[in-house]
């Protein structure tokens, strides 16, 4: 009897993932947006765009991958060139660390592996900046492989589809959404199902008000049979962001020009260009470090240009900008620092500069120059 209860409980659940699969995809092949990564299988294509969709929402990722994708077509395309050509056009997109590990996978790729990418997600996990939710997007969906993704998107769905309440990000809320997306993920056609996924998250299952009378899962969906759509996904409060703060130098050459100082290889804005800045609020205090350093000239006065608040996800910078008459011997050092000095015209062109650079030299512009 016992045995006969079990069979009959399993028949019932494969019915029932039978029916979440199939939904769920009738669904994406009706509404699904019309995104370019979507037109290929290519793995490197796939990558790509899965990167620079961390974090990020699509709308600001499309051109982004369009620039990205036309220059560097193939992993041996990216491996050759400087990191510094993979910072600039990343530029303005955020979390650049993201663009250092492209990097740094498609050199290993195309040194390792003659340009190709293996095709299951633990030989994907083993290259260079690839995670468990990247590796089981290119996977299953480059290579039509049985493998699990899960994002914030894909959380939240699996969350609330099957009314999981443990803490979203805590081990043991991450653990369960796993082995749900494990479970539910087909052996035919996964990367469609995995899309699905994260298309409902996306468009449908918001994390607020979410659109439950249009979604292809309601009537399997624990949340919206017990009215807690409100209530799940569980979240940890999330902490205020950490004021900072800073003074950023425009220091300007004879010609005007403000000089850039690379930061360094880890850390905040890693490996990118930008007005030197030192962390305090006294200007006075940053000037004494700028003429230590060999880039603030004529008795190293500032003058006060205003201030920039920029926001990160755990910190909140709030940044003094000064201008100053940079040293003359400061216009083009190439010495490995973390005040390596470079006009704008100079990395402006050639390196990346990251968004907040960007608004500290609008914050001390001059007529005609370009930023």
């Amino acid at each position: 009897m016992d045995r006969t209860r079990l069979a009959l409980g399993k028949q019932q659940e494969g019915g029932r993932v039978a029916r979440i699969v199939e939904a769920l995809g009738l669904w994406f092949d009706r509404v699904a947006r019309d995104l370019p990564w979507r037109r290929t299988r290519d793995p490197w294509a796939i990558l790509l765009s899965e990167v620079m969709l961390q974090q990020t929402r699509v709308e600001t990722v499309v051109p982004f991958y369009h620039r990205m994708i036309e220059r560097f077509p193939d992993p041996a395309s990216m491996a050759s060139a400087p990191i510094d050509d993979v910072l600039t056009l990343w530029s303005g997109l955020g979390y650049y660390r993201r663009a250092r590990s492209l990097w740094l996978c498609a050199r290993e790729v195309t040194a390792s592996r003659g340009g190709r990418f293996p095709a299951d997600a633990a030989s994907l996990r083993e290259l260079p900046g690839i995670g468990a939710y990247t590796a089981g997007a290119v996977a299953s969906i480059a290579f039509d492989r049985r493998e699990a993704l899960v994002d914030g998107n894909v959380a939240r769905v699996l969350t609330r589809l099957v009314g999981i309440d443990q803490e979203v990000r805590s081990s043991a809320g991450q653990k369960a959404i796993w082995a749900e997306a494990e479970r539910l993920v087909p052996a035919d056609r996964p990367g469609r199902f995995n899309q699905a996924l994260m298309e409902l998250g996306a468009t449908v299952c918001t994390p607020r008000a979410p659109a439950c009378a249009v979604c292809p899962l309601e009537r399997e969906c624990f949340a919206r049979r017990e009215g807690k759509t409100d209530l799940l996904p569980v979240l940890a409060a999330k902490r205020a962001p950490r004021t900072v703060a800073l003074i950023a130098g425009v220091l300007r050459d004879r010609r005007g020009r403000p000089l850039l100082v690379r930061r360094p290889e880890v850390g905040l804005f890693a490996g990118l260009w930008e007005p030197p800045m030192v962390e305090g609020a006294d200007p006075r205090e940053a000037a004494r470090a700028w003429r230590a350093a060999g880039i603030l000239g004529r008795g190293g006065r500032v003058t006060p240009r205003g201030e920039v608040v920029h926001v990160l996800s755990h910190r909140e910078l709030h940044v003094q900008v000064v201008e100053g008459r940079a040293d003359e011997g400061a216009a083009t050092v190439a010495a490995p620092s973390p005040y390596v000095a470079a006009t704008f015209a100079e990395a402006g062109s050639a390196r990346g500069l990251s968004t907040l650079a960007r608004r500290v030299l609008a914050a001390s512009p001059r007529p005609g120059e370009g930023s």
